[in-house]
C-alpha cells in the first residue's frame, strides 16, 4: 500500500490492574483503499488493494466493484473457530455487497472470507463509508488482512489476542484525526485536494476505522449503530439462562460484558447528543436551525428525518395557544434523507401543510408530548398514513421501516415534531433510541424556540420599522425617486434612520434623509416624531433653514436624550434648482448628467438637531435635467476603524456608475459599500433623478381681483389644454378652475392671484393667493348659495389639496392624463 497508509487506533479503555489483567495494546495493520463511483465502478485501487486482493490497478479501475469483490460476505458458520480470536464475531454486520450496490446509506463494517488469485481465501476485515456531495465518488472501502494475526493467538509483534473487531467509533475522541486528514489525500492521488478534503470530512463525520487487539476491551460502538453482535449477545443470554436454571451464579464474564456494553452504549449516546448540541443553534435564523437539526441526525441516528412545525411558528405569530387537535395545521419544513436524490421531493415536498388524524402516531406524539416508537411500519399502518396524501402513494417510502416520532417542545408546548425512519436493513429503533430521541428533541426544541422567539421579535421590529418608513411614490413632479433601507446587521432591525419626500406647492418636492443617533425602539420612536414634524412643517412650505431651526426647537422641547442629523432639500423642477440645508449630516452627492461627474456638495455642516442655539444655512444649487441627487445616512459609508473619507469616495464613485434604472443604481451603491464588511448601523438611501419640467409644459396667468377674471381663466385653460392635445380633460378642468378662481377672487386680500397649469405625469392646476386661511369642505343644503365648489373639486379630481405658503396659500388639484 502507498506510503503513510497504515492506520490504527488505540483501544478505547484503559487496562485493568494486576498481572492477570493484561492491558489493551494498540496495533497497526496495513489497509487497502478502494473508491467506488456512482456507476458502481472502481475509480481508485491502492497498492495495498493490489497486494491484498491480487488484482493490478490497471485491471481494477473502471470495472464493476461487485465483479472484483464477488464473494465478500459474513464468515460461514463452519469456518468460524469455536474459541479464541474468531469466537465472538460470527455475525459481524451487513454484507458489503449491500454497500457496493448502494443499498446502504450508513457506514458498515464486517469480517469476511474472500477468494483471491493465487491465495485461495483470505480473512478480511472491511469498512464501507457512503459518500455524498457533488463529487463522483459514492463509496469508500477500507480493508485489512486479518490473517496477519496468527492462529495461535499471537498477533503482530507477539500481542496476545482474544478477538479481532472491525468497527466504527465516534470521532470526538479520535486522536489520529489530523493524521487521517493528512494521509488520505496521499493514498488517493487521483483526486484533487478539494475532493480529498471532502472525503476526509465525511469519514470523520461518520466514524473512523478501529482495529482492536485486546483481551478485555470492547469496541466502542453500540450493536445497534455499528457492528451488530447478535450472536455474541445471544451467547451471553444463553449462558446467563443456563446459570439461572441450574441455580448457579451468573458467570463473571457475562456480568462484566453486559456492564461494559451498557456503559459503552450510554457513553456513545451522550457523546452523540453532545455532538448534536454543538452542531445546532449556530444562528438564530429559524430556517437555518431547522436544517441544522435535520442534518445532525442523518445518517448517524436515522436515515430519514422529516420536520414539521405548527402553522403559528412558521408564520412568526408568536407562541401557539392551546393543545393541538385534528384541525391543527402542520407545515413540513425540512426533509433530510440518504435515499437517492429527488425520491422524497414529489411525494412529501417541503412547504406543504396538513392536519393529522387522531389515529396516527403523529397525532399521539403531538398531543401527549411524548415520543412514539413503531418498531416496523406494517402494511396496515402504512396504508393508514398514506391515506392522508392525496394521489400520492407514500407506502413504498415508509413500509417496513422502523419509525420514531419525537416532539419538539418548549415550555411544555409542542412546537412541532420530527418523524425519524430507518431503512429496513438497519437495526430497529429500540427503547434506548426512544430515550435518545426524546433528549435530542428536547435540545432541538429549545434551540428552535430561541430561533422562533428571535424570528418573532424580528418580525415585530420589522413591522414597526416599515410602519414608520414612508412608501414613497416612484415619481413626483419633475423627479423620479428610488429608496433603500437596510436594518443594522448586529444591533437589531429597529433604528432611527429615515427618508421621506413631500409634495410642495409650485410642483416642488421636498427630499429628506435623517438619522437619530442610537438604536432600538427609543430611537425609532424619536425618529417617528421627527419625521412627522418634518412632514407637517414641509406642508407649511417653510424654507429649509427655517424648517431645521423649528425641528431643533421641537427636539429641545421633547428632551435632551437624543440627537439627530438631518438633510433637507427642496427641488424646484421649473426653476431647475435645489435649496438645501444640513443639520450635522453627511453631504449629498450630485451626479451630473452632462459628463457623469459626481461630487459631494459643499454645504455648511450645521449642528445636529437637538444641540440647540445653532443657526442653519440654506444653499441654492443649480441643476440640469437628468442630474441625480444621492442622499444617505452614515451607516452606508462609515466602517469602524476606517476613515469615513474612504466611504464617501466609494459613494461618489459608485453613484456615478451608469445604471439601467434607478433601482439598479441604488443596488450598485449598496453592493459597492456593503462588500467592505464591518457595517453595524442601519442604512437609509434616497436617490432622486431630477428630470425637470420644460418651460413649454408650464402655463402661468396672473389674474386681477375681478369676477370677470373667472371666465377669462376658464377660457385660457381650455385653450391651453387644446394646445397640449388634452381636450378630453377640458370640461372637468374648466369647471374646477372656475370654482378655485372664484374662491380666490372672492376671498383674496390683495390684488395677486395666480393660476398655473403644469403638464407632467399628471395635469396639475394650482391657484395662489395671499389669504392664509385654508378652504375646507362643507355640507351644503338645497337652499345654500355657497359651499359646493370644493365638493365638485373633490368629486372630479384625482387628488386635491391646500397648503399655506410664506405669501398666503395654494389650492391645487390633479387630473390623470389620458393614455397615449
Amino acid at each position: 500500500m502507498e506510503r503513510g497508509t497504515e492506520w490504527g487506533a488505540p483501544s478505547s479503555h484503559g487496562a485493568g490492574q494486576g498481572a492477570a489483567e493484561q492491558a489493551a495494546v494498540p496495533g497497526r495493520i496495513p489497509l487497502a483503499v478502494v473508491v467506488v463511483d456512482r456507476a458502481g465502478l472502481v475509480s481508485h485501487w491502492s497498492r495495498g488493494a493490489r497486494r491484498l486482493f491480487g488484482t493490478p490497478r490497471e485491471d481494477a479501475v473502471g470495472r464493476p466493484a461487485v465483479d472484483l469483490l464477488p464473494v465478500f460476505g459474513a464468515l460461514p458458520d463452519d469456518e468460524i473457530a469455536p474459541s479464541g480470536a474468531y469466537a465472538a464475531y460470527e455475525g459481524v454486520g451487513p454484507d458489503l455487497e449491500s454497500s457496493l450496490d448502494g443499498r446502504l446509506s450508513y457506514p458498515a463494517a464486517g469480517r469476511a472470507r474472500l477468494r483471491v488469485p493465487e491465495r485461495d481465501r483470505i480473512d478480511v476485515l472491511w469498512w464501507a463509508y457512503p459518500l455524498v456531495g457533488p463529487g463522483p465518488e459514492r463509496l469508500l472501502v477500507l480493508a485489512a488482512d486479518a490473517d496477519a494475526l496468527h492462529p495461535d493467538g499471537q498477533g503482530a509483534e507477539g500481542i496476545a489476542v482474544e478477538r479481532i473487531a472491525p468497527g466504527f467509533a465516534l470521532h470526538t475522541d479520535f486522536p489520529g484525526a489530523e493524521e487521517l486528514a493528512r494521509q488520505l489525500p496521499e493514498i488517493l492521488p487521483s483526486m484533487s485536494v478539494g475532493e480529498g478534503a471532502r472525503i476526509v470530512s465525511q469519514v470523520l463525520e461518520l466514524g473512523y476505522p478501529v482495529l482492536e487487539f485486546s483481551q478485555n476491551d470492547r469496541v466502542p460502538v453500540t450493536p445497534d449503530w455499528g457492528v451488530p453482535r447478535r450472536a455474541e449477545r445471544t451467547a451471553r443470554r444463553e449462558r446467563a439462562a443456563r446459570a439461572a436454571a441450574s441455580g448457579d451464579s451468573v458467570p463473571p464474564d457475562v456480568q462484566d460484558e453486559g456492564e461494559d456494553l451498557e456503559y459503552v452504549a450510554v457513553r456513545e449516546r451522550l457523546e452523540f447528543l453532545n455532538e448534536v448540541s454543538g452542531r445546532i443553534g449556530t444562528s438564530l435564523d429559524l430556517a437555518q436551525t431547522i436544517i441544522e437539526v435535520s442534518k445532525a441526525v442523518v445518517p448517524r441516528f436515522t436515515d430519514v428525518a422529516g420536520t414539521y412545525l405548527r402553522e403559528q411558528v412558521v408564520a412568526g405569530e408568536g407562541f401557539p395557544d392551546g393543545v393541538p387537535d385534528t384541525t391543527t395545521m402542520w407545515h413540513r419544513v425540512a426533509v433530510e434523507h440518504t435515499d437517492e436524490p429527488g425520491r422524497w421531493d414529489d411525494v412529501v415536498p417541503v412547504g406543504e401543510a396538513m392536519p393529522f388524524p387522531a389515529h396516527t402516531p403523529f397525532f399521539q406524539c403531538m398531543t401527549s408530548g411524548q415520543p412514539v416508537l413503531v418498531p416496523r411500519i406494517s402494511e396496515q399502518m402504512g396504508h393508514a398514513i398514506a391515506a392522508q396524501f392525496e394521489k400520492r402513494d407514500i407506502r413504498p417510502l415508509i413500509n417496513n421501516r422502523s419509525m420514531l416520532v419525537v416532539p419538539l417542545k418548549a415550555r411544555n408546548v409542542v412546537l412541532g415534531f420530527m418523524i425519524l425512519l430507518r431503512h429496513p436493513e438497519r437495526a430497529e429503533f429500540n427503547d434506548m433510541d426512544r430515550v435518545t430521541g426524546a433528549e435530542l428533541a428536547a435540545r432541538a426544541g429549545l434551540v428552535l424556540d430561541n430561533a422562533r422567539m428571535y424570528t418573532y421579535q424580528e418580525s415585530v421590529a420589522e413591522t414597526l420599522q416599515d410602519s414608520m418608513l414612508p412608501h414613497i411614490a416612484p415619481r413626483m413632479a419633475g423627479c423620479d425617486i428610488a429608496t433603500r433601507y437596510l436594518p443594522g446587521t448586529l444591533l437589531g432591525r429597529v433604528g432611527g434612520d429615515w427618508f421621506d419626500s413631500v409634495k410642495l406647492p409650485g410642483s416642488r418636492t421636498a427630499l429628506v434623509v435623517g438619522d437619530v443617533m442610537g438604536h432600538g425602539l427609543n430611537s425609532a420612536a424619536m425618529m417617528g416624531q421627527l419625521r412627522t414634524a418634518v412632514q407637517t412643517m414641509a406642508a407649511l412650505d417653510l424654507p429649509p433653514a427655517q424648517l431645521l431651526r423649528n425641528l431643533d426647537d421641537l427636539a429641545q422641547r421633547l428632551g435632551d436624550t437624543y440627537l439627530a442629523t438631518c438633510l433637507y432639500a427642496v427641488y424646484d423642477p421649473i426653476m431647475s434648482e435645489l435649496e438645501i440645508a444640513n443639520a450635522g449630516h453627511i453631504p449629498p452627492v450630485l451626479v451630473r448628467a452632462e459628463d457623469g461627474r459626481s461630487d459631494l456638495l459643499d454645504l455648511p455642516t450645521g449642528a445636529p438637531i437637538g444641540v440647540g442655539g445653532v443657526p442653519f444655512e440654506s444653499v441654492r444649487v443649480p441643476v440640469a435635467p437628468g442630474d441625480r441627487l444621492v442622499m444617505c445616512t452614515d451607516g452606508l459609508v462609515e466602517v469602524r476603524g476606517e476613515d469615513i473619507g474612504v466611504g464617501l469616495a466609494t459613494l461618489c464613485e459608485s453613484a456615478a456608475h451608469p445604471a439601467a434604472s434607478m433601482d439598479d443604481a441604488c443596488d450598485t451603491i449598496i453592493r459597492a459599500l456593503n462588500v467592505r464588511g464591518g457595517r453595524k448601523d442601519d442604512v437609509a438611501l434616497l436617490m432622486a433623478r431630477l428630470v425637470g419640467i420644460a418651460p413649454e409644459d408650464v402655463a402661468l396667468w396672473r389674474l386681477a381681483l375681478d369676477p370677470v377674471e373667472v371666465g377669462r381663466a376658464r377660457a385660457a385653460v381650455r385653450e391651453q389644454l387644446h394646445e397640449w392635445g388634452l381636450n378630453s380633460l377640458a370640461d372637468h378642468a374648466e369647471l374646477m378652475v372656475g370654482e378655485l378662481v372664484t374662491n380666490a377672487v372672492r376671498h383674496a386680500r390683495s390684488r395677486r392671484v395666480e393660476l398655473r397649469l403644469v403638464r407632467g405625469e399628471t395635469l396639475l392646476c394650482e391657484v395662489d393667493d395671499e389669504d392664509h386661511t385654508l378652504p375646507s369642505l362643507r355640507s351644503a343644503g338645497p337652499a345654500d348659495e355657497f359651499g359646493r365648489g370644493l365638493r365638485v373639486v373633490s368629486t372630479l379630481a384625482r387628488e386635491w389639496g391646500a397648503s399655506r405658503t410664506s405669501a398666503g396659500k395654494t389650492v391645487w388639484f390633479e387630473l390623470t392624463l389620458p393614455r397615449r
